[in-house]
């Protein structure tokens, strides 16, 4: 896929390749995220909607030559891949979504008739995840992507950097990769509002990370 017109190119890697994009890739709608309430580790299947979904978001990752597919190992998520035109990817068992504990199959309506207060970025998951060890998760796949790039999330400088990765998962969880990614806090991927089988890329703006496409 060519540049975007008039956006700032990447630093080269040590290798003399651009710096790696990291494309992320929600899956389609399923029952509950139809209906907003949390889905964590339960492995449920798209709906026919999420289907058409899937195959719609195809459109958007057509003509990218992709060194790495990963997609989390829920069902959900690895039928978008395979719709989106991604058959066989590498199946990530720490690209999970946030382990909602006490709160899976809920929305936060009635999580806030309990505790009005309640913000699953601060509050995190009773009986599930901390936000903190989301993001130790999300880091992986960084680490992962940026290996070879000589870059601070580099864990294996001596790697061949990628140039294109896409990673098929769940909103909670590419949300703080988002954040995570661009060296924030994971707290701030509250920020980033990502809709069922949406299309986002990230990538620099010469050596800083950037956000490329959101939500498409």
């Amino acid at each position: 896929m060519s540049p975007l017109s008039g956006a700032a190119q990447p630093d080269p890697t040590p290798a003399g390749t651009p710096l790696p994009r990291l494309w992320l890739l929600r899956h389609g709608e399923t029952e509950w995220s139809r209906d907003g309430n949390y889905t964590g580790l339960t492995d449920l299947p798209l709906t026919p909607f999420g289907e058409e979904q899937a195959l719609e978001a195809k459109r958007h990752l057509a003509g990218i030559d992709f060194d790495l597919v990963m997609s989390s190992p829920l069902q959900r998520a690895v039928r978008t891949a395979e719709l989106a035109g991604f058959p066989r990817p590498e199946i990530v068992p720490h690209a999970h979504e946030w382990d909602y504990g006490d709160n899976e199959g809920r929305n936060s309506a009635q999580v806030r008739r309990e505790n009005p207060d309640y913000l699953i970025w601060k509050d995190g998951a009773p009986n599930g995840e901390t936000l903190e060890q989301v993001a130790a998760r999300a880091d992986r796949i960084i680490s992962r992507v940026q290996a070879g790039c000589h870059t601070p999330a580099d864990q294996d400088p001596d790697a061949s950097p990628v140039q294109n990765a896409l990673l098929v998962a769940h909103g909670h969880f590419l949300r703080v990769v988002a954040a995570r990614w661009l060296e924030f806090a994971p707290v701030e991927g509250r920020r980033f509002v990502l809709g069922t089988a949406a299309v986002c890329s990230l990538g620099w703006d010469k050596h800083t990370p950037a956000i490329i496409q959101w939500n498409l």
